[in-house]
């Protein structure tokens, strides 16, 4: 393939065949909203999927779980160890792993794989277990996730081996059929976030890969993080100050029409957190917490955790709702909170 180098002259090309200057003009199928600094996360624990008594039920448990993000926007999923310490994997290796199922493993391995650009997965996803039952798995389509016929200002791309043609920088490869190159040396195999030129004289730009969200307005897919225990989820936070909202679901909260009240307002935060229990809820993940244990935060306190405490579909027609379907009516009643268009 051949990389993007700047013409010798200024022309506008209203082909969309290959990278030429053709995507330039072509459809911008999602609206970039307003750039925006606050974060929405959700935890999740790993009994969602011990639970599942096949690689097939795990499998899709976790692909429900990436759709819910990807429909919602959720910029950040962590996973938490509920189970008990006793049944906890010791010196846990994931790369010399060859079993069935590490819950744990298992879930940040698809949902990274789902978060990733389709086209650079065979280069970053090396065959593993866990990915045995991949086909099962519905894409997420997000706006990184490229199309040949739409264009956005940002790009995902996978640096490459090969130099480019001019011998000067690296080659991208972003899912077009003709690669770009970048002006900074970056080794093979890595994935960059790259900003891309106005016109066909420019180059693209290696950029944060928060930068799509933060200035541009885009939803630019979600980061994972492992938890080792419910505290941790608090404890661990990728952001400096933490999170400054947070939310625990649960059949004995309150109804969220009494912990949020007015529903022409949207909640003041800067990174909101969302916590989900497993089948036995999350007071079975503070009893297999020793470090709650020793505050003394079990059972009925386990609500002190978190800033609201909430039933999200109370008066519900079954015993009991399964994780995945939780999120899906957690994010849809919660969502107001921080879009009430």
């Amino acid at each position: 393939m051949s990389s993007w180098e700047p013409q010798s002259k200024k022309r506008r090309l209203d082909t969309d065949s290959g990278m030429g200057n053709g995507i330039l003009n072509t459809k911008e199928r999602f609206k970039p909203t307003s750039a925006r600094d606050w974060t929405i996360s959700i935890a999740v624990p790993t009994s969602i999927i011990t639970s599942c008594v096949t690689r097939e039920q795990r499998t899709t448990a976790a692909g429900s779980i990436a759709r819910a993000l990807a429909i919602f926007s959720v910029d950040e999923v962590v996973i938490f160890d509920d189970s008990p310490i006793e049944q906890r994997p010791r010196n846990f290796d994931p790369d010399a792993y060859t079993g069935d199922i590490e819950p744990a493993h298992f879930l940040e391995h698809l949902l990274n794989y789902l978060e990733t650009p389709p086209f650079m997965r065979k280069v970053l996803f090396p065959i593993h277990p866990n990915l045995k039952s991949q086909g099962l798995l519905h894409g997420l389509d997000m706006p990184h996730h490229p199309h040949k016929d739409e264009w956005l200002p940002y790009r995902e791309g996978l640096t490459l081996e090969a130099p480019p043609r001019s011998g000067k920088g690296t080659a991208v490869d972003i899912g077009m059929p003709e690669t770009v190159t970048i002006s900074e040396d970056i080794p093979p195999k890595t994935r960059v976030t790259l900003k891309m030129p106005d016109d066909a004289q420019g180059k693209p730009e290696p950029v944060n890969p928060a930068e799509p969200r933060t200035e541009g307005g885009y939803f630019w897919g979600y980061s994972v993080r492992k938890a080792k225990s419910l505290s941790d989820v608090f404890t661990s936070s990728a952001y400096e100050d933490g999170y400054d909202l947070s939310i625990g679901t649960s059949e004995r909260g309150v109804p969220l029409s009494k912990a949020f009240p007015n529903h022409n307002q949207t909640a003041t935060f800067n990174h909101m957190l969302i916590v989900f229990g497993g089948p036995r809820g999350l007071e079975f993940a503070a009893m297999n917490d020793p470090d709650l244990g020793q505050m003394g935060i079990q059972g009925a306190r386990t609500k002190e955790l978190f800033d609201h405490w909430v039933n999200v579909l109370p008066n519900q027609g079954t015993r009991g709702i399964r994780t995945d379907e939780s999120l899906l009516i957690a994010l849809t009643a919660l969502r107001r909170l921080w879009d009430n268009s």
